[in-house]
C-alpha cells in the first residue's frame, strides 16, 4: 500500500488533474466526507488528508510514503529523510514583502534602520533579510497577517501572494518579490527502497503529466 498525503484546499484540487493523467481517481469528496482516508481507484494507493503544514512531518516519518507540499512550507522544514523529485507547477504564488501603502519600504532599507516584520515564514525571512544585510527583529504570526502592519504591530510582512487582491483591500502594498512558490512532490527516503516500483511508476507518470501540462 503507497500512502499519498495531500492538503485540502488549492493543492488538493490541483493534484486532482495530475493523479487522473497518472490514472488515479480518488473515490471520495473530501468536502462531503468526513473520512481522513481516501480510497482512490487503486487498490495499492490511498490518500490522506493532512494540514498542509503537516504534509512534510507525514512523509518524514512515514505516515505517509509520498506527498504534496508547497516550496514554502517545505522551506520552514526539517528535509531530512525527504526526497523531492519533482515540481509539480501546481498552486502557483509567490512569496513576498508587504508593506502599508504609506510605509516608505525602500528608504527604511537603504538607510540599514531596524524594521519589524510580521511572518509565520521566519526561516525564510531570515534568511532573506540578512542576504541583504538588513536587520529585522522577527514577529511570528499564523493568520491574518495583514492586520500586523494595520496596528502598529509590525512594519512590514512576509507571506504568499496571489492575486494581491487581499493586500490592495486592506491598503497594503507588495514591496518586493522574495521568490515563486509551486507546490513539490515529496517522498519518504525509506518508502523509496522499501517500494521502489511502484512509487518510481507514479513519480514517473507525475513526471509526464506536468510534461503534458507544460506543453498545452
Amino acid at each position: 500500500m503507497i500512502t499519498l498525503a495531500l492538503s485540502k484546499g488549492r493543492i488538493y484540487d490541483d493534484s486532482l488533474p495530475l493523479l487522473r493523467a497518472a490514472g488515479v481517481e480518488v473515490l471520495e469528496d473530501p468536502e462531503s466526507s468526513r473520512k481522513l482516508i481516501l480510497a482512490t481507484s487503486r487498490a495499492d494507493l490511498r490518500v490522506v488528508l493532512v494540514r498542509a503544514t503537516d504534509v512534510p512531518t507525514y512523509v518524514q516519518h512515514g505516515g505517509a510514503d509520498i506527498g504534496v507540499a508547497g516550496l514554502d512550507v517545505l522551506l520552514e522544514h526539517d528535509s531530512t529523510g525527504l526526497y523531492r523529485p519533482l515540481d509539480l507547477r501546481i498552486a502557483r504564488c509567490r512569496m513576498s514583502v508587504a508593506t502599508r501603502d504609506d510605509f516608505d519600504y525602500a528608504a527604511a532599507v537603504r538607510q540599514g534602520s531596524r524594521i519589524r516584520v510580521a511572518t509565520k515564514y521566519t526561516h525564510t525571512a531570515r534568511q532573506f533579510f540578512a542576504d541583504k544585510g538588513v536587520h529585522v527583529d522577527l514577529i511570528k504570526l499564523y493568520g491574518s497577517m495583514e492586520l500586523a502592519p494595520l496596528t502598529g504591530l509590525a512594519d512590514a510582512i512576509v507571506d504568499l501572494v496571489s492575486t494581491g487582491s487581499t493586500l490592495k483591500a486592506n491598503h497594503l502594498v507588495e514591496v518586493e518579490k522574495i521568490m515563486d512558490i509551486s507546490s513539490r512532490l515529496v517522498v519518504n527516503q525509506a518508502a523509496l527502497k522499501l517500494k521502489r516500483e511502484p512509487i518510481r511508476a507514479l513519480i514517473e507518470a507525475f513526471e509526464a503529466a506536468v510534461a503534458e501540462g507544460v506543453r498545452r
